[in-house]
Formats: C-alpha cells, sequence, structure tokens
C-alpha cells in the first residue's frame, strides 16, 4: 500500500511538472509585446504633396535626418536695387523682410545675377550690371550660403569684375559654384555638390557653359564625391510660363547623369515643376532680389525649401514673395500666396499633358 502510494506522488509531481512547462513555452500575451517602431520610409514628394497647404509634417520627423536648403530666384545687386543701398548706406536693405528663412536653413543657394566691382556706377538704368562690393553685407546678412555665377550678366565687366567678385565673396565666407566643377558644402556628415550652368548668351569665359558633354561628366564626378547633387541651371525665355524643349532635355540630361535635384532662374516669371525620374525640376523660381517693378509677374517669385532626409528629398515647399518699392521682397499675403501657387501648379500639371 505505501508503494502504491509513493508511485501516486511521483505520478502527480510528473505531472504538475509538466503543466509548468508548457505554460512557459506558451505565446505571451499580446498585451505584454512591445510595439515595433514604424520606420520612416523617406520618398519623393509628388506634385499634390508640393502644393499642399500643409508641410508640417515635416517637423515630426527625427530632426537629426533633417537637412534643409532654401533656393531663391534672381538676386540682381544692381541698377536701382544697387542705388538705393549705396544712397542710404544700407546694403542689408533688400533681404530684411526675409531674412529668418534665408538664415535658418542649412543651406541657402542664390543665383547672383551681375558682378559685384570696385567703383560701381550708381545707375538707375541699362543692361549692364554691377554692384557695390560692400553688397557682400546683404548676403552674409541674410545667410547666403552659396551663389552660382553661372549666368549671362556675370561677365558684364569682363574678368577683372568677375575676379573681384569670386574674391568678395570668398571673403565672406560665401562659397562660389557656376565656374568650372563642384562646390562642395558639409552639413553634419552629408555632403552637398553644387553645379551651375549658363544656357543664355553671351558665353562668357570663366563660368560654365551648358555644354552636355560637361554636364554629363562633371555631375558624374560631383556624384562620386557627394551625397546630393543639386544642379543649377540659368536657361529658357524671359517672360514665359513654360519652358522650352531645350530647358526640359538639360533638365533630364541633368537628372540622368546623377543630379539629385534641378533649380532653374532666368525667365523672372514663375515656371513649373516636373517631378522626373523621382527627381524633382524648377524651371524658374522667378525673381527674388530685383527691380523689375514695372510688372506684376515681374515683381513676384517663390523660394523653394527643399528638404532632405538623409540623402532623399522628401518634401519641397514653395513661399512665394512679392518685390516693393524696386528691390525689396516680402512674403506673400494668404490670398496672393493661394494665386501664385494655383498658377504654378497649373502650369505643372500642364506639361504632363
Amino acid at each position: 500500500m505505501a508503494n502504491r502510494n509513493l508511485e501516486l506522488l511521483v505520478l502527480g509531481l510528473l505531472l504538475v511538472l509538466e503543466v509548468a512547462l508548457i505554460s512557459t513555452q506558451s505565446p505571451i500575451p499580446q498585451r505584454n509585446l512591445v510595439k515595433k517602431e514604424t520606420l520612416y520610409k523617406p520618398q519623393t514628394p509628388s506634385l499634390e504633396q508640393v502644393f499642399q497647404n500643409d508641410h508640417n509634417w515635416v517637423d515630426a520627423l527625427p530632426q537629426e535626418h533633417i537637412r534643409t536648403l532654401v533656393a531663391t530666384g534672381d538676386v540682381m545687386l544692381g541698377r536701382v536695387v544697387n542705388s538705393k543701398m549705396v544712397q542710404s548706406k544700407d546694403f542689408t536693405w533688400p533681404f530684411k523682410k526675409t531674412i529668418g528663412l534665408l538664415k535658418n536653413a542649412d543651406i541657402s543657394f542664390v543665383n547672383l545675377e551681375g558682378p559685384l566691382t570696385e567703383n560701381c556706377p550708381v545707375t538707375t538704368e541699362g543692361m549692364k550690371f554691377c554692384g557695390d562690393i560692400r553688397n557682400t553685407q546683404g548676403l552674409v546678412y541674410s545667410g547666403v550660403d552659396v551663389a552660382n555665377l553661372a549666368n549671362n550678366h556675370t561677365s558684364n565687366y569682363e574678368d577683372e569684375g568677375l575676379d573681384t567678385t569670386i574674391n568678395v565673396l570668398k571673403k565672406s565666407n560665401i562659397a562660389v559654384t557656376g565656374l568650372s566643377g563642384a562646390t562642395y558644402k558639409d552639413i553634419e556628415r552629408l555632403r552637398f555638390a553644387f553645379l551651375g550652368y549658363n544656357a543664355i548668351s553671351p558665353q562668357a569665359q570663366g563660368t560654365s557653359w551648358a555644354k552636355e558633354d560637361k554636364i554629363i561628366s562633371e555631375i558624374k564626378e560631383a556624384k562620386n564625391n557627394s551625397t546630393i547633387v543639386v544642379v543649377a541651371f540659368h536657361w529658357g525665355v524671359e517672360y514665359t510660363t513654360q519652358p522650352t524643349n531645350k530647358q526640359r532635355e538639360l533638365a533630364h540630361l541633368a537628372i540622368d547623369s546623377g543630379a539629385d535635384v534641378v533649380i532653374g532662374n532666368h525667365p523672372h516669371w514663375i515656371q513649373p515643376v516636373e517631378i522626373y525620374k523621382n527627381k524633382v525640376i524648377t524651371y524658374s523660381h522667378g525673381n527674388f532680389v530685383f527691380d523689375q517693378m514695372w510688372s506684376q509677374k515681374t515683381r513676384e517669385g517663390v523660394v523653394g525649401k527643399y528638404t532632405f532626409y538623409d540623402n532623399q528629398l522628401i518634401d519641397v515647399e514653395f513661399l512665394p514673395v512679392i518685390i516693393e518699392d524696386f528691390g525689396q521682397p516680402r512674403f506673400a499675403t494668404e490670398l496672393d500666396k493661394q494665386r501664385i501657387l494655383s498658377g504654378m501648379k497649373e502650369a505643372s500639371y500642364q506639361l504632363y499633358q
């Protein structure tokens, strides 16, 4: 009888151990699981996203991954603009109403249309542009980091004017591009390469002409030595809404060669945006600092805010400006902003028709 009781006791203990073992191997209840964080997958914005009203969603992303590039329309510090600054002795005047956006970007990029020279004649007319060398104060004040010099007015004062412009910009810690090869800027472990090309006569010595083989080779070299390649073109037909076939050919060539974003200027009117092979092309930002007060469209432009998540462009926001008093841009009112962006959006969709 004692043996029988001992046998039953042992069997009972084995049963308890088996139940305990099974319970340790059963799935953990769902409520105790730690939910994995959803990883953000960066991708190129669509046209609809570019022209949406709300771009604040970018602020919710991990900011250690975010870099912003701000690009403006044409900046011309000559003629009436120069005259106003020299007479008032205020060389920051053109940028006073837009300084916040440019200053707060990781990189601010402008197309500087016209040389900065010693003894620049103070005038309010003519098509030969120059600006006082003290105009660099305004560029520094507004936070400009890189200036493209590949345009049809850089050579207005020949080699001496170009050399002086390069020297005064570099002394002000403003990098220049559009000369020969890429200019590089390192922003917290991310390297940007900037290239500029002029497609508007005259073909000035010392600046980069939009020659196809040159574009291909320089972009490929820049891509091998950087993370993000930004290509600026001075191109198109003045006072037109749509890009020419040549503009589109050059833009597509740049992207096919490795460019990550293409930025255009010269028409003095805003032109559309195109998404090509998941890359963004802005054909013209219009004017930014200019004295063309004779029409509404030449008084308007957009500042492009290009947001990157690591090496991927994820958002483009256009902030319209309106020029006042022959050279001082201000951000557009809400009504004008919607009007300008609606026109830009409509022109952009027309490219696909």
